[in-house]
């Protein structure tokens, strides 16, 4: 199985395809609804796409980290990241179940 990264331009290509809107029309759809949920995780909202999961912000405290390679400790500092966490549906498909 060949691994590859879907990406806009493609999701654009499968609305044309499948839904009937024009190539432009399909690119910016695509691009607003990328849009509308960056903004909502930007402001700190959590984004739930049902059957497929949330994006989620976590803050890192600060923390002691060390160099795999050379041993030393290292300050880490104190950090926002975005989590996503796959529906248990999105999970049974990757496993190979139909859910």
């Amino acid at each position: 199985m060949e691994k590859r990264t879907v990406t806009r331009s493609d999701l654009a290509e499968a609305l044309f395809r499948r839904v009937g809107l024009s190539r432009m029309e399909s690119a910016q759809l695509v691009e607003m609804v990328i849009s509308e949920v960056s903004d909502a995780i930007a402001r700190g909202e959590n984004v739930k796409l049902s059957s497929f999961g949330t994006f989620l912000q976590r803050d890192k405290r600060e923390r002691v980290g060390r160099n795999p390679k050379t041993g030393v400790e290292a300050r880490i500092t104190p950090r926002r990241v975005l989590v996503f966490r796959a529906s248990h549906i999105m999970r049974a498909r990757i496993n190979g179940a139909e859910g």
